[in-house]
């Protein structure tokens, strides 16, 4: 087996680095869901993160027994006795990840997936499960029979979640800001202003109504510990109708990050998990160019991106924009956000450096054909220029043969046309000489 060692920016790489970070507007984040990757991620660049997936951290040990004990619960009190065992487990991930971030920004995102991803399909756990909650199995199957849906995609996930078991959002409020909280008074040298985001919105009314779950329990939070750190809620534009809608669901959200997987999955009608079956023979047909999630559909999800950035900050200048989906992490796609004036884009930590790059060539590309429009609009000032000197120069040749064979009236009237003709030139040349200036 061949050595590997990790990948670092230094030497010539670092240097290249560092000139991209010279030109680039694009600020980039990472994707990441653990303090290793984030670490990883400031290593590689990254200057926040634009996404953490908190349901990933359900899965490990002895959290996936409490959030399937969650999810048996027969009543809001269960549902909140067993939240209540995973919150310290959310607070210290969160912690270890906005220590690794050192102070960058950290956007995360509520519970996302359908329920019926975390409960037991074999049926040894599914008995296991039975006598953790003193249940019987036939109860349990009904559990998780009825959890299932013909189209999960589409279900019952994100902030329906949320709308649903209010509880939900309250317990990872509380873990996010609690972890800010933490790491504020053990860092007071960084400014911590968690970035809390709700998913799958495609209503602003169920957005505001997850939104004052998630105001009132962060506030009450920060009054307690007589704190006044500052937080932001927003939302991932991943429904078109949300798109569509940016202007209204501005006024509740103070950010947006384009989930553009997702975006990309609902605009177009087919799911990434399937379309590999025959995206190959629309390839082949030339019918698509090219793999539209791994290269963004400026065409189609594109306008809906470019619909969202302008009605958004319509209703709320000063909204921040990013995007979270891989599309991050393309030259071609981060190049399409330095257009649309997103702030940040945001990709898995190996992506960074390749995003950073993308950043200020977009950015470089743009000065470019600014200089280009530039010179176009002088040559064109200029080939006006000469063209009113050859016709002056000709008015006044014709006016001065006309001179020599006039009367005393007529040539007094001919040096008047021509002194009048001399002023309009200097004035021409004035006028030429500010735009040139401009």
């Amino acid at each position: 087996m061949i050595p590997t060692v990790d990948a670092t920016i230094a030497g010539e790489f670092g240097r290249i680095m560092g000139w991209a970070d010279k030109y680039r507007r694009l600020k980039v984040r990472t994707n990441a869901d653990t303090p290793r990757d984030a670490a990883r991620a400031v290593e590689l660049g990254a200057q926040g993160i634009g996404l953490t997936r908190t349901e990933h951290m359900f899965f490990e040990g002895d959290r996936i027994a409490a959030f399937r004990e969650m999810i048996c619960s027969d009543t809001l009190e269960e549902r909140v006795k067993a939240l209540a065992k995973l919150e310290p487990m959310q607070q210290g991930d969160f912690e270890g990840i906005y220590e690794a971030m050192q102070g960058y920004p950290v956007t995360i995102r509520f519970l996302d997936p359908p329920l019926h991803e975390f409960v037991p399909t074999d049926e040894a756990d599914i008995k296991a499960l039975a006598e953790a909650q003193g249940k019987s199995v036939e109860d349990i199957k009904n559990i998780i029979a009825g959890l299932h849906e013909f189209n999960p995609m589409m279900g019952h996930r994100g902030c329906r979640l949320a709308v649903t078991y209010p509880e939900i959002a309250e317990m990872q409020t509380r873990a996010v800001i609690k972890a800010a909280l933490a790491v504020q008074a053990r860092h007071p040298e960084w400014n911590m202003v968690p970035e809390i985001m709700i998913p799958l919105v495609g209503e602003v009314k169920e957005l505001k109504f997850v939104k004052d779950v998630v105001v009132k329990a962060a506030d009450a939070l920060i009054a307690e510990a007589g704190s006044d750190m500052k937080y932001l809620v927003g939302t991932m534009i991943e429904i078109p109708r949300a798109a569509l809608t940016a202007d209204d669901i501005a006024k509740e959200a103070e950010f947006f990050s384009f989930g553009t997987n997702d975006l990309t999955q609902m605009t177009f009608g087919f799911s990434r998990d399937d379309a590999g079956k025959f995206l190959g023979s629309y390839y082949d047909n030339k019918i698509y160019e090219s793999d539209p999630f791994a290269r963004l559909d400026q065409v189609g999800v594109g306008k809906l991106v470019a619909m969202a950035c302008k009605l958004g900050r319509e209703t709320r200048p000063e909204l921040h924009l990013g995007i979270c989906g891989e599309h991050g992490g393309d030259p071609s796609s981060v190049e399409f956000c330095h257009k649309v004036g997103l702030d940040y884009v945001s990709c898995s930590p190996f992506r960074v450096p390749i995003a950073r790059l993308a950043a200020a060539q977009a950015a470089i590309k743009e000065i470019k054909s600014a200089e280009a429009a530039e010179a176009e609009k002088k040559a064109e000032l200029e080939a006006k220029v000469e063209q009113a000197k050859a016709a002056l120069k000709e008015a006044t040749e014709k006016l001065t043969a006309a001179a020599a064979d006039a009367t005393d009236d007529v040539r007094d009237f001919i040096a008047a046309g021509l002194k009048s003709l001399k002023a309009g030139w200097e004035e021409a040349k004035k006028t030429f000489g500010e735009e040139q200036g401009k």
